[in-house]
């Protein structure tokens, strides 16, 4: 069985990444993708359906993990009977080929390891075709994917796994690297592991070296700006939700999605987070993306894409893997990208009016893309949508989608009105912006409950609604607000974290239950900043770090009662949380209330 979530740590190259247990053991890997198939995918089946363990044969007494200092490099300490000794895992910056190093340090007295290597192609259905050459080359070949393995350990074929077993002793150091590169090519030259080491080393800590101080939560900040950098597709600018597929948001349910794919909304907020830090080239090679992603005409506008803009994303179920401790289906694609959306309209316009905020110039196609965008939501806002959790129960008139609807507007009329736009534009958008408020405050607000609610004539609760706040819809003092967040203090907030909302009220097509959806609870640490409560925002703020798995890492959910993470991991808007929180914690005027303040001219 798969380890638990929050017992992994990630590595990757900033093209693909791949999960590592504490144990040793490479459970999740895609080549060359985050979105390609699986080559080790263990973490949804069993062993036999891809793994690549290194792990000490004598009982482990003790295991000690982290990040070397401001990088991606993965270090892994046992401890056992016979001595002590580290294993660091890391991808370095692709050089033509996609590479896994793995070095095994002795550090005191000898510790024996066992290799076990399955290799699986196409999510642990394909087994290879494997031959070993007099070097000690080993190479799997199935379809057009090739895996070539240097070791110095010579590793026997048994029962379909390459087996094998290393002692290492104080201050001994063995390679292993692990290359995906196409079958019908010649096989690429073997790295020097140390070299790539040291490469890799640098590249995180020159990456690291721009962020600023957050006071007391910069080691918090930097860790999570490394897994938003690791989850972005440099050859493109896309950014991934997450690296994982069908991790489930309830163990044992049908709650699996498949996130490797670049939501609108997600690569938004975490665009701000780069902003917010200061990452302008990042955030010009997501704007990048964007305007080739949605090139078009606006009524074909996805939610989501490849990481190469891809917009055919079939989702399909894989049949052949049991799932995360039993969790099915198993879903590779998603249906999503079909969904009808509004708020990424208003994500969209939001991003692009703070990438001029933050000083990025103007993109050549951004006026001629909100000259077609803005006109097909001018005719399209009244209508139902999916949402922002993205319903299979049917359309639904959400107030948050209604609210970023207007933040589109909202934007678009002042950055024409900031940056010398038409009269006419500014007066035009600012009517609809205008009328999409008062449809809002009409429609979406219950006088009953006192609050906002999920949908126009429900009586759900929703923790989409605190963005009203945050994006400038309504002033933080207004009584609506107010009476909103605490009724969703009172409703949604359960054994200290918020809930998206009531699964067993609301009908999301889905069976009921699910963890907290942890960017929901920064959502609620922001609008208490806003509200002026800071020590509940900075008490609320710290329990949420503390959430970290000991490597710095967030899943996209989590079980209280249980302890433990939830849905795919590590997932960016948790990271995004982390940032966003820790910047208006420290700040006296951070991005919650930069987000709904008029765009300035240069």
């Amino acid at each position: 069985m798969a380890s638990r979530i929050e017992d992994y740590g990630m590595i990757g190259d900033c093209e693909t990444a791949a999960l590592v247990s504490r144990m040793g053991s490479i459970d999740w890997l895609c080549f060359p993708r985050f979105d390609s198939p699986a080559c080790f995918a263990s973490l949804l089946g069993t062993d036999e359906n891809g793994h690549w363990s290194i792990t000490p044969r004598l009982p482990v007494l003790d295991v000690r993990r982290a990040y070397v200092e401001d990088t991606l490099v993965l270090e892994t300490e046992f401890v056992t009977e016979g001595g002590r000794a580290a294993i660091f895992d890391f991808m370095p910056p692709r050089d033509g080929s996609s590479n896994l190093v793995r070095i095994i340090e002795g550090r005191q007295g000898e510790v024996e390891f066992d290799i076990d290597l399955v290799m699986r192609f196409d999510y642990g259905r394909s087994v290879p075709w494997v031959t070993h050459d007099p070097s000690g080359r080993l190479t799997a070949v199935a379809g057009p994917d090739r895996l070539t393995l240097q070791s110095p350990v010579d590793l026997k074929g048994e029962d379909f796994h390459s087996k094998g077993s290393v002692v290492v002793s104080e201050g001994q150091r063995i390679a292993f690297t692990l290359t995906h590169s196409p079958s019908h090519e010649p096989v690429p030259v073997a790295q020097d592991p140390e070299a790539a080491l040291q490469q890799t080393v640098l590249f995180w800590q020159e990456f690291v070296s721009r962020c600023p101080s957050v006071n007391s939560y910069t080691e918090t900040v930097k860790r999570s700006l490394i897994t938003l950098k690791a989850m972005t597709y440099l050859p493109t600018g896309g950014i991934v939700a997450s690296v994982t597929t069908s991790l489930p948001e309830a163990l044992g349910g049908p709650r699996n999605w498949d996130y490797r794919y670049c939501w609108l909304r997600d690569a938004t907020m975490t665009l701000m987070a780069f902003m917010d830090l200061g990452y302008l080239d990042e955030a010009a090679a997501w704007r990048e993306w964007l305007m080739r992603a949605v090139a078009g005409t606006p009524e074909q506008m996805q939610i989501m894409y490849g990481v190469g803009g891809e917009r055919h994303l079939p989702e399909w179920e894989v049949d052949w893997l049991a799932g995360y401790e039993g969790s099915q289906p198993v879903r590779v694609g998603n249906a999503a990208a079909g969904q009808f959306q509004l708020d990424v309209y208003g994500e969209v316009a939001d991003a692009l009016a703070q990438a001029r905020r933050h000083g990025l110039p103007p993109h050549p196609r951004s006026a001629s893309l909100a000259g077609v965008l803005l006109p097909f939501l001018e005719k399209v806002w009244r209508e139902p949508d999916e949402g922002i959790w993205e319903v299979r129960s049917g359309r639904a008139h959400f107030t948050h989608s209604k609210v970023m609807a207007w933040v589109a507007f909202d934007r678009a009329s002042r950055l024409a009105e900031e940056f010398g736009g038409e009269a006419e534009a500014v007066r035009r958008w600012r009517q609809v912006a205008d009328e999409i408020h008062a449809d809002v405050c009409r429609n979406g607000y219950d006088e009953e409950l006192g609050s906002f609610v999920q949908s126009y004539g429900s009586k759900v609760l929703d923790a989409s609604l605190l963005q009203i706040p945050l994006v400038g819809f309504l002033p933080p003092d207004d009584p609506r607000v107010v009476s909103t967040v605490e009724a969703i203090e009172r409703r949604l907030v359960r054994d200290g974290l918020v809930l998206r909302y009531e699964t067993e009220v609301a009908d999301d097509g889905l069976p009921s239950g699910e963890g907290a959806f942890l960017v929901c609870s920064f959502w609620l640490c922001d609008a208490l900043v806003l509200l002026g409560r800071y020590a509940d925002a900075k008490r609320f703020y710290e329990k949420l770090v503390g959430l970290c798995n000991d490597v710095g890492l967030l899943s996209e959910e989590y079980d209280p009662v249980a302890g433990r993470m939830l849905g795919n991991f590590p997932q960016a808007f948790s990271h995004i949380g982390l940032i966003s929180t820790a910047l208006n914690l420290a700040r006296i005027e951070g991005p919650a209330e930069e987000r709904s303040l008029p765009v300035e001219g240069p």
